[in-house]
């Protein structure tokens, strides 16, 4: 026997046809509760693959790691870029924070 048709607002993203990826969307609920719920699904999904699990290993908590090292990254690129360009210009900043030419 076949099985039923599953609606589309219980369908998974990876399930989701292109041509219905803006109808599956609407369906969403992007209010603050509704994106908090998403996360926390999210973080529970994520703990009980890699964390929670008999036979451990370093994979979760490497991704974790990494996923911190990019993200410090980014937050710091606009001062990291400031900086090749002091250095290229020629200007030091001294302790006291003020740019010299030298």
């Amino acid at each position: 026997m076949a099985q039923p048709p599953v609606l589309l607002k219980d369908t998974k993203l990876m399930d989701v046809k292109l041509g219905q990826l803006g109808t599956w969307l609407a369906m969403r609920d992007f209010t603050p509760r509704g994106i908090l719920g998403a996360m926390q699904r999210g973080y529970t999904r994520y703990y009980n693959k890699y964390i929670n699990v008999r036979k451990g290993g370093l994979g979760g908590i490497s991704m974790v790691l990494a996923g911190y090292i990019v993200l410090s990254y980014v937050w710091s690129y606009s001062h990291i870029l400031l900086r090749r360009k002091e250095k290229h210009l020629g200007y030091d900043r001294n302790l006291t924070g003020k740019a010299e030419v030298g």
